[in-house]
């Protein structure tokens, strides 16, 4: 399967439980099930899809104005949904958050769908795009597995440059290899 059916199967995912939750009633203890099975879909797939969808084409393709857009919206989505798991703990009016998460999520996909996909699908083979999206699969399971702190980590090390990042790791690499022989 390409990296855009993978996206799309969880785009539909993610804006099938926003549309339960906006339905709830405000004191409908759903809720709590509904917003813990949003983040445990939404937060692995953001930072799977920015390590190996978005970072490709930042690596390929100079202009990457629209992924820097799409990350920005992600994190935008991110600080939503950290305000709603709050709002939820605190028995306040969670649903004016919800309603505010699944209107940011529906504007981005749609922008994701169109702007972003069409981009890629100009620079990336067939195969390419089928081989990220078995990478995707692959390490948004790993993510799933990670708790919220590696997943903040995973975020910020998205967000650095791809050629700066495999500088970063040859040179932590090699600081662990020196320490390991110094022992």
């Amino acid at each position: 399967m390409q990296i855009y059916d993978y996206l799309k199967k969880d785009h539909e995912e993610v804006k099938a439980l926003l549309s339960e939750l906006v339905n709830l009633a405000e004191d409908d203890d759903y809720r709590e099930i509904l917003i813990e099975q949003l983040a445990a879909a939404l937060i692995p797939h953001s930072r799977a899809e920015e390590s190996v969808f978005y970072n490709t084409i930042r690596a390929v393709d100079a202009d990457s104005g629209k992924v820097m857009h799409g990350y920005r919206e992600h994190m935008e989505a991110e600080g939503l949904l950290r305000v709603l798991q709050a709002k939820d703990r605190a028995s306040m009016n969670w649903k004016q958050t919800a309603l505010k998460l699944k209107a940011a999520l529906e504007q981005h996909v749609e922008e994701e769908e169109t702007e972003i996909f069409a981009q890629a699908k100009n620079i990336l083979t067939d195969a390419e795009a089928e081989s990220i999206g078995e990478a995707f699969k692959a390490l948004k399971a790993k993510i799933s597995e990670e708790g919220s702190v590696a997943q903040a980590f995973d975020l910020i090390k998205n967000l650095i440059p791809p050629r700066l990042m495999s500088k970063i790791s040859k040179n932590a690499q090699k600081q662990k290899s020196e320490r390991h022989r110094a022992t």
